[in-house]
């Protein structure tokens, strides 16, 4: 078995569990690629596409707060800040709470056209999960949020032992 790419087919699984390993996979490649065309489609690169829905769903943020929410370094994210601020969708401002910090604010009129181009998506979105139950949904809803927590949690070590190397 390989060190640097580990295959569902190498571990000695279940077919169901290497089925879903497959799935999530092939549903992350998608997930990337889909962003990617979306984010070349609105002059961005996709982290910082990404980054831009963070700050949209949450609103105002500083710097650090947003390394935190995406998992990037403070200095990827100062640079996503500066492409982002030339590209006229966000803005940097005094926190009203605390003036001697700076947040991050999304201009929406700027981000405007972006919702549309995820019309569709969130529509068959909606079609596929009204095939299940509630109960369903939570367990699903549950899988994904642990799925999540665990890849900031990789993405976290990963950036632990970058700052490790010499």
């Amino acid at each position: 078995m390989s060190t640097d790419h580990v295959n569902s087919e190498d571990l000695s699984l279940p077919s169901t569990q290497q089925a879903l390993l497959q799935e999530l996979r092939l549903n992350s490649a998608r997930a990337v690629m889909f962003h990617q065309l979306i984010s070349e489609k609105l002059g961005l690169n996709a982290t910082d596409h990404k980054c831009l829905d963070y700050l949209t769903r949450t609103g105002p943020v500083t710097a650090g707060q947003l390394a935190q929410l995406t998992g990037l370094t403070t200095g990827a994210v100062t640079n996503v800040i500066d492409r982002l601020e030339q590209a006229g969708y966000v803005i940097r401002d005094k926190d009203p709470a605390d003036r001697r910090r700076v947040v991050v604010k999304p201009v929406p009129a700027r981000s405007a056209h972006i919702a549309p181009m995820f019309q569709s998506v969130m529509k068959s979105t909606l079609q596929i999960i009204s095939h299940y139950s509630d109960q369903e949904l939570q367990v699903i809803l549950k899988f994904i949020k642990q799925c999540n927590d665990m890849t900031l949690d990789e993405m976290n070590k990963l950036k632990k032992e970058q700052d490790a190397m010499p």
